[in-house]
């Protein structure tokens, strides 16, 4: 019996790459693999016709009107009917050529959760010096309050078993969903997790990341989430 990929991009105004992210998915080495693919994009509230293009593309498209990264996977995961889920950005700077390889690994290897660190083989000039010394403190944090066995807490490429969803106590509808999940799978639940080196790429268009406010959130978050406070940011 085959296996399916669902292959979950959230998406908020990425007209101007969203069709060639989409048109470069390997669909045929996932099915070299014995691995069916389904293309989910999350149309996150778009003005620029993302969603309309991305359909056209061959992308099954469903739309989150309340914008926010966690609000656009939560809905994601609900509507993914895969066996594994992929993740990533839908603005080209994840490789998507290596996501069969990272299916691959998954379920060779009995793994239940794949994350990504950018920070190996990162282009320079890709990512500002606020950003990567935010980076850095927040996975510092994460490791120190949570021994999050990552080294890179904020990247948003992940394969994983979606089974694991059904375990899991996502709450977060903003950026800090990255680590919400990665604490999930590997601190409270001990899933079989590991992190594999990529190479994060220039985006296309407009980043929709605010560094000064999504960082505070997220270390809001994390002392929340560590001392069971209430919180969905």
């Amino acid at each position: 019996m085959r296996t399916l990929a669902s292959i979950i991009m959230p998406a908020l105004n990425e007209a101007a790459c969203i069709v060639d992210v989409i048109s470069s998915m390997p669909v045929g080495e996932f099915s070299a693999k014995g691995i069916d693919t389904e293309i989910l994009v999350v149309d996150n509230g778009s003005v620029d016709g993302t969603g309309e293009l991305a359909r056209n593309a061959g992308a099954r498209v469903v739309c989150e009107p309340r914008r926010g990264y966690g609000h656009a996977y939560l809905l994601g995961f609900k509507e993914a009917k895969g066996d594994i889920i992929c993740t990533l950005d839908a603005d080209g700077t994840y490789p998507v050529d290596m996501l069969p390889e990272l299916a691959e690994k998954l379920l060779n290897e009995n793994l239940d959760f794949i994350s990504t660190n950018r920070f190996l083989y990162m282009y320079n000039g890709v990512m500002s010096h606020t950003n990567r010394v935010g980076n850095a403190v927040l996975t510092m944090a994460n490791r120190a309050l949570f021994r999050l066995p990552f080294r890179d807490s904020q990247s948003g490429m992940w394969v994983f078993k979606a089974e694991l969803l059904e375990r899991m106590h996502l709450k977060s509808v903003g950026m800090a969903l990255s680590q919400e999940i990665k604490i999930e799978a590997a601190c409270r639940l001990g899933a079989k997790c590991t992190e594999v080196p990529i190479h994060y790429n220039y985006r296309s268009g407009e980043s929709k990341l605010r560094p000064w406010r999504d960082g505070i959130g997220n270390f809001a978050y994390l002392f929340r989430k560590r001392f069971h406070t209430n919180g969905t940011k």
